[in-house]
């Protein structure tokens, strides 16, 4: 909800506007609606960042292909005042961290996040990927190096 939608919706509860004074906002267009409403709390997933826990995380490790990984555990300096988080940083069976950011389908992946990716590929000597959900599992773009 909007901040104007959530300010209208109190001034209807409190009568001092009319619920037929309110006009209905547009629904989202484009690629504007495959992108999220809101921020979580930090530490708090989305459904696909919990759904590729349930379907790739979770049993790698029952199957010992992973070794170790956290939501959100590692925050990475590429510049003054600049960072990166990923959603999930992730240790195989070979000793490999691999930074991964999940994201609901290839087409929200903004350019910043791309460059703050290929910056953070350049700096530290982890393996990126960007995640999202295909027809058949999961899809994996590389990032950097």
């Amino acid at each position: 909800m909007t901040p104007r939608a959530r300010l209208e919706a109190r001034l209807v509860a409190e009568g001092k506007l009319s619920p037929r004074d309110v006009k209905p906002s547009a629904p989202l267009k484009g690629k504007d609606a495959l992108f999220a409403l809101g921020r979580l709390k930090t530490g708090e997933k989305n459904k696909t960042e919990q759904r590729f826990e349930d379907e790739v995380l979770r049993p790698g490790m029952m199957a010992g292909d992973i070794l170790w990984y956290r939501f959100e555990g590692i925050k990475l300096r590429i510049a003054d005042n600049t960072f990166l988080t990923v959603d999930f940083a992730v240790m195989g069976a070979n000793s490999i961290i691999t930074m991964i950011d999940v994201k609901g389908s290839e087409a929200v992946i903004q350019d910043d996040a791309r460059v703050k990716m290929k910056v953070a590929a350049e700096a530290y000597p982890f393996r990126f990927q960007f995640a999202f959900p295909g027809r058949a599992g999961w899809t994996y773009e590389d990032v950097g190096r």
